[in-house]
């Protein structure tokens, strides 16, 4: 594997972290994931919601991107989830909202959405 960075916008939940952690491992060739955590952040950067947890996780991000050279940023929403606890459609769509608006942020990274399920199998959320 290449000494590379990745990053993850993942729920603080300790069941999603190295799930996604050896998914984007594998499927991007990178060693390590900065891991950025909140409670439901897929619904905190969807809705907008506090403006002072979107300008930590943006904050946060940048620093991966900008210092760690991450070129990619991972959005996550998973199964059971305390902070954010809508089915799994809604999160989707919540997903996807929170990836337009980190795409917003004009990062010189890609980005995608990841969704983890109730096997805490992680999968690719289509855009």
């Amino acid at each position: 594997m290449k000494k590379e960075f990745l990053t993850a916008i993942n729920c603080m939940d300790g069941r999603v972290q190295e799930p996604v952690i050896q998914w984007l491992q594998e499927e991007y060739r990178k060693e390590y994931v900065d891991m950025i955590t909140e409670p439901g952040p897929n619904l905190i950067l969807a809705e907008g919601q506090p403006k002072s947890n979107v300008e930590s996780i943006k904050s946060r991000v940048e620093i991966s991107v900008n210092k760690h050279g991450s070129d990619l940023v991972a959005v996550v929403g998973h199964y059971d989830c305390a902070g954010n606890p809508a089915g799994k459609e809604k999160q989707l769509e919540d997903i996807k909202s929170a990836v337009d608006k980190v795409k917003d942020w004009d990062l010189d990274a890609e980005v995608i959405g990841l969704w983890v399920d109730k096997e805490w199998k992680v999968e690719r959320v289509e855009l």
